[in-house]
């Protein structure tokens, strides 16, 4: 008998029975449906981008009034020490001028003063009889968590920058899916990420500068990931819900991480002033008389 007649024989004859077979082991099941916003909001990427500039160019400066709760990590050994949480008064100017001086709790005595004109900055720890100075911008290498607070990118967690015109950018759409304990249901989260990239040599191509997540609801910023001039992450921070602060939409708290330097910093917002007038001479830190500052690399 021809092979493939034959074949198709058997199969005609083991082909009810492969059905049944099947019927019984075929299932359906329903999986839980994403709940998502009722209001979803589309733009184009320069759209996109021309709405964080716009919020950029509108900042001139803030003060602001915050809690802080810094805590130092030890991943590979799955450990973190959690330090009292302390209030803190912040002020900022563009371009990247800051000051933030940290409390004592209960005694509400000075902690730590840090300023930056920009450029350089200046440290002083009363507690310790100790004082600073810096670059602004560069890297802390200091075993000691706090000395490697630096006002550059603390100024950049604080204030998401616009995009200049020598940066590349791309966005796409992506939606991230959470569990609402509470509730007992997912939650469909539809979000714009923007990558923020720079020219580099010839043999780099192009470099990351940040990535920012964009909450298609608001349209603000709800993520903010900083990298090096090598292209390394070195600060995430995350925003929480956005509040009405006298007028100004702003997070009511910042998480900052640095992971190369092992510490993290939860910020809770209990006050801001949009664009008050603020003097070079507010950014200036002074030193206690026979204080002589170290200088931090």
């Amino acid at each position: 008998m021809n092979r493939r007649l034959l074949a198709c024989l058997l199969f005609a004859a083991f082909a009810p029975a492969l059905t049944g077979c099947l019927s019984l082991v075929t299932s359906k099941r329903k999986l839980p449906v994403p709940v998502a916003p009722p209001i979803i909001q589309t733009v184009t990427a320069d759209q996109l981008v021309e709405r964080m500039n716009q919020r950029w160019a509108s900042f001139q400066s803030m003060t602001a009034t915050v809690d802080i709760v810094a805590s130092r990590l030890r991943e590979n050994q799955g450990e973190a020490t959690d330090y009292p949480s302390f209030r803190a008064n912040v002020l900022l100017r563009r371009p990247e001028m800051l000051r933030i001086l940290g409390k004592a709790p209960l005694l509400q005595t000075v902690m730590f003063d840090l300023g930056s004109d920009g450029q350089q900055f200046r440290l002083s720890v009363p507690p310790k009889g100790k004082a600073y100075i810096g670059n602004s911008r560069e890297k802390g290498t200091s075993h000691n968590w706090y000395e490697n607070l630096r006002p550059g990118f603390l100024f950049r967690a604080f204030v998401v920058r616009g995009v200049s015109a020598d940066e590349y950018y791309s966005v796409i759409a992506e939606t991230l899916t959470e569990e609402d304990a509470a509730k007992r249901h997912l939650l469909a989260r539809p979000e714009y990420v923007l990558s923020v990239m720079r020219r580099g040599s010839a043999q780099q191509g192009l470099i990351p500068v940040r990535v920012v997540r964009f909450d298609r609801v608001t349209l603000l910023p709800n993520e903010q990931d900083l990298y090096d001039d090598q292209g390394n992450l070195q600060t995430q921070v995350i925003y929480g819900p956005y509040q009405n602060f006298d007028g100004t939409q702003y997070p009511a708290t910042l998480f900052l991480k640095r992971p190369e330097e092992d510490y993290q910093l939860t910020v809770s917002v209990e006050h801001i002033t949009a664009n008050p007038p603020l003097t070079d001479e507010q950014f200036h830190v002074n030193f206690p008389e026979g204080v002589t500052p170290v200088r931090l690399k």
